[in-house]
């Protein structure tokens, strides 16, 4: 687990964060009915270059690509690649990136066109989500209560969260301690303190939490084929509000 010990970390984790911000704001505009899932990694490739970072993604344990995009009934790790988008469709783009050594990860769920009421109530409750779990990331209390928060938000409005899959620490490794469950009891796991960094990532499903691993041993996907969404913000612990590192900007 990292913890921030110096102004000099501490702005190297803000533009990392601010470059993934930016990058997944430019690739929000980008998309639209009948691109290839393919054109977006190309443009995500492109702006780290134009930007002086590494893909936090490319080569990790072997994925292929630069970002994840993943549709519609896909959770997590979709690979991009030649599947056409079509209106109506709704888009996770998981997108990490490293500079000077450090790192940050955030995704947003989009919708391709018009979506279905359905969808952006989905995409709603979800967003919703991530917000509950950053207001409850503060020194002094426990991890679990970030889980807890995401937990009801999302279950009180009839959702399910995605159990197999966690937050995390993050920091000069994509993936450190802690691992941040989207479930979980108030008052439980360990003590956040001042400097810690960490990605909140709710997944939620509009039908059951359980998922299914697609046969290019990636791509995950709900097990009932119902719709889900992902929304994650890469955030310091401070004295007072958590600092969110990959909030919106405008490029």
């Amino acid at each position: 687990m990292i913890i921030i010990k110096n102004d000099e970390e501490l702005v190297c984790m803000r533009q990392a964060g601010r470059i993934v911000a930016i990058i997944l704001e430019i690739l929000t505009k980008e998309i639209k009915p009948g691109m290839e899932t393919g054109e977006l990694d190309a443009i995500a490739a492109r702006e780290l270059e134009r930007r002086g970072a590494k893909s936090s993604f490319k080569g990790y344990h072997g994925f292929p690509a630069n970002l994840c995009v993943s549709v519609n009934d896909e959770v997590v790790h979709g690979i991009p690649g030649k599947r056409v988008l079509r209106e109506g469709d709704i888009v996770s783009l998981d997108f990490g990136a490293i500079f000077e050594g450090l790192q940050a990860d955030a995704a947003v769920t989009v919708g391709v066109g018009e979506v279905s009421p359905a969808a952006k109530r989905l995409m709603a409750t979800t967003k919703g989500a991530l917000e509950a779990g950053i207001s409850a990331a503060r020194a002094g209390a426990r991890l679990g209560n970030i889980s807890a928060a995401i937990q009801h938000y999302v279950e009180s409005r009839g959702y399910s969260v995605v159990r197999e899959y966690t937050g995390h620490g993050i920091g000069r490794e994509m993936h450190e301690e802690p691992q941040i469950p989207n479930f979980g009891l108030s008052g439980q796991g360990p003590v956040l303190k001042k400097g810690m960094t960490l990605a909140l990532e709710p997944m939620v499903n509009i039908g059951d939490w359980r998922t299914r691993v697609s046969d290019n041993h990636w791509t995950v996907l709900t097990a009932d084929g119902s719709l889900s969404a992902h929304f994650e913000h890469t955030i310091a612990i401070t004295d007072g509000e958590a600092e969110v590192l990959t909030k919106e900007v405008y490029a």
